[in-house]
Formats: structure tokens, sequence, C-alpha cells
């Protein structure tokens, strides 16, 4: 880290005259917060290519503040140091891939995702103030594709791929699973893009109301109730378990402020929402033949598929414990041939660790936990220490997201999209930046 501090201060006195007379270097904090809204703008209707391609600019303008603004530095977190080991694993499981032309495209998303999650910190660290604006951007998206899926529902939209098994269900019990815009059309990926993206919401209800800004918190909390529903809508049982999840995690984060001095109110809330979900699950036929399809096991189509998938990674794991095969989906592709049961091809092992463990390896997979367990670690720290409300609630909304997007990933594969892994990464630096950084604007 020394040799890049200094070679970074090398730069900037190099460039000090430049960077005092450009126009574009004195404002170019305000081109990488315009390049970051375009990534999560782009996220709702663009491919994954053009989403990319877009984060890379973002990265760019980083790279080009870093060598060129006086007094800028790079530092480590502890739990960096495990996200810094993790990579330099999945660089050595590239290098050792039996099929490294299709691996080297996986590593390019994941040092995209990554170097973007970098730029994300930098940027924050000396913008502080902004971590409202980047999640009311986050918001403002989720918001959107909850406007469109629930006008999908209504519209009963057909189905683009056997997205449920109705083989044992009646007419009444079979839902529209509504997708939104995101590419490619998959309901799945829509209810991991909430569970990634409603806690910003909720959070921004509660920022609000700190700060006596009613109006906004009622607004953001109407959207947070409507993204919350349209989730159930999409019909991703995943998803389901994340919001779950979300909600535990919020109400245990308000017994801080709420149990002693409003305890009757606090227990009146949860008391609702779980009484409204229960009535729900139990009045709502298609919602409760989906939710009870969770335990169906063997019997659901959907559930002996990933029991399928889950068996053929595991004996892939085994076979490729040390390195694991490669990163990226079509590696994956190519290596599962070898191992599927006929009829049950796959693009991923439907579970985030056990992908993990079989693209990288055994050490990817614990520098990868050790990265969660101590950033988790950090923030609950944070949480029940910290006397600042407003910090709180935004480091709350970042390490239930995370978690809840963790959650999620361990059923379903949409973990690794680029809608939910710049959002993922997002919520990782606005933790950090809370944790770890003394400014108090906020």
């Amino acid at each position: 880290m020394t040799m890049f501090s200094n070679l970074i201060r090398f730069t900037q006195e190099k460039t000090q005259y430049l960077y005092e007379n450009s126009l574009f270097l004195q404002n170019i904090d305000k081109l990488i917060f315009a390049s970051v809204i375009a990534v999560f703008l782009s996220s709702t209707v663009m491919s994954s290519d053009v989403i990319g391609f877009i984060a890379l600019i973002t990265v760019f303008l980083t790279i080009v503040k870093i060598l060129t603004k006086p007094h800028e530095k790079l530092d480590c977190k502890n739990f960096e140091l495990w996200l810094l080991a993790y990579f330099m694993i999945v660089i050595i499981s590239l290098a050792g891939s039996t099929l490294f032309h299709l691996s080297l495209k996986g590593f390019f998303k994941t040092f995209t995702y990554l170097a973007f999650y970098f730029s994300m910190v930098q940027y924050l660290k000396s913008n502080r103030n902004k971590l409202p604006y980047v999640l009311a951007a986050i918001g403002i998206c989720v918001s959107f594709e909850a406007v469109a899926g629930f006008l999908q529902n209504f519209a009963h939209v057909d189905e683009i791929s056997t997205w449920q098994d109705i083989s044992k269900l009646n007419p009444e019990e079979v839902m529209t699973r509504v997708y939104g815009t995101l590419k490619p059309y998959n309901p799945n990926l829509l209810g991991g893009y909430f569970v990634a993206g409603i806690p910003s919401l909720y959070a921004l209800a509660a920022y609000y109301f700190a700060g006596k800004k009613l109006k906004f918190s009622l607004t953001a909390l109407a959207f947070a109730l409507l993204s919350t529903i349209t989730l159930f809508l999409t019909g991703c049982r995943g998803s389901y378990i994340g919001m779950m999840v979300i909600l535990i995690s919020m109400f245990a984060v308000s017994a801080k402020y709420l149990w002693n001095n409003y305890k009757q109110i606090y227990l009146t809330a949860v008391g609702s929402v779980i009484a409204f979900g229960t009535a729900a699950v139990l009045f709502v036929s298609s919602l409760r033949a989906r939710v009870l399809s969770i335990f169906a096991m063997r019997q659901d189509s959907s559930n002996s598929f990933r029991f399928n998938v889950y068996h053929s990674s595991v004996e892939m794991f085994k076979d490729n414990w040390l390195l694991g095969i490669g990163v990226g989906n079509q590696n994956f592709r190519e290596i599962y041939g070898l191992y599927m049961k006929t009829g049950f091809d796959a693009l991923s092992a439907y579970n985030i660790f056990l992908e993990i463990a079989v693209e990288s390896g055994i050490f990817a997979l614990i520098a990868f936990m050790g990265f969660l367990i101590t950033l988790i670690k950090n923030s609950i720290n944070f949480i029940l220490k910290s006397t600042d409300t407003k910090a709180v609630i935004i480091a709350s909304a970042a390490i239930i997201s995370i978690i809840a997007v963790c959650i999620h990933g361990l059923v379903d594969t949409v973990f690794f999209r680029p809608q939910i892994q710049f959002i993922f990464w997002t919520m990782v630096a606005v933790a950090r930046t809370v944790i770890f950084t003394t400014d108090n604007r906020l």
C-alpha cells in the first residue's frame, strides 16, 4: 500500500498545475456522481453490456481523480483485506482454468463489479453528504420497477418461459408472475432486485422522518410498501425469504429506538405486519400455493431442479476444490455438462456460496465468507453503539440489503446479475463509509 501511495503522491505532484487549471478535473466528482446515477438508471432498462460499460466510465473517472487530485489517498479496512484475498484467489483460479478464454470473460465481470465498489468508496469518502442521494437513486429505480410490475399484474402478462410448476395447481392458484423492465425478463431477477433495493426506500422513509420532512417520508414509505407488494407478485420464493429477513432486521434495528419509550406502538406494528402477512397467505390462493411450494421439496419441479443442480455442483466442487473451474457462467455451463443429470442444464449452482466454491475453490469461499462476516460484525457494532440516528439508519439499510441478498442467494442465481451486483457493492461501500468515515455531514 505504501508503494501505491508514493506513486499516487508523485503523479499528483506532477499534475498539480493541470488539476488547478482544468475545468474537467475541478468537476470530476460531479461527473463521477452522474455516472453512478447513470449506472442505476440504465440497470432498469439496458442490457448487461451497456450497464457494465457505464460502470467502467465511473472506474475510469475515479482513477483519473486519484492520480490528479491533491491529497487523495488509498486505505484498506479490515474486511477489505478479505476481499483483496478473494480477488487474488480469483486471479489464480483464472490462470489455472482449463477454459481460460471463457473464464476470462467472467473475470472481467468480477473485476468490473469490484472496481465499481472501489470507485464508490473513493467517491463517498469525500462526499459523505451524498449518501442519501445514492439511496434515493436506488429507491427511485426500485419504485419505477414496482409501478411497472404492479401494472403488469393487472395486465395479466404471459410467461416468457416456464417460470412455475402448474401441473398440480387449480387455475385460481396460478400466479401472474411480474418481471418489470429488467433484462433479461425474469421474475426471479425482479424479486432479487427488490430484495437489494427495498431497504433503501424504508431507510429513506425513516431518514426523512428523523429530519422531520414528513412529506418525503410518507412518499418513500408509500413506494416502499408498493415495492413490497410487487415483490410478492413476482412469485420469486427466494425473494419472499429475503423480504422476511428485511422485515425482521428492520424491526430489530427499530427496537433500539422504540422499545423503551414506545413499546406498545412497536408491538402493534410488529403484530400488524405478522397479521397482514398471515392473512395474505391464507386468503390469496395464488400466493398461498406459491409459499407452500417452498416446502414441497421434490414434489415441485423447480425445487427438484435445484436439488439436482446442487448435487451436480457439489460433485464439481469435489473434483476442483482447490482452485475451482474459473469464474463465469459460460465456463460453469461447459464444465457442468460433464456432471449434470440429463435434462437439467444450468448456468450456475443456484447458491452464491456453492458457486464461489465451484468457480474459485475453497480458499476463495473462505475469503468471501471472511469478508461478509467481518463487514456484518463491524456494521452491527456500529448500529448498537452509535448515537447518530441518521447514520444508523443508513448503515442499517446497507447491511440489511447485503444480508437479505445473500440469504436470497442461497436458493437462486440472480445475485450475479449486474442489476443486483451494482446495488450490492454500492451497499457495501455505503456501510464502509458510514462506519469508518468521521465526517458527520448527513
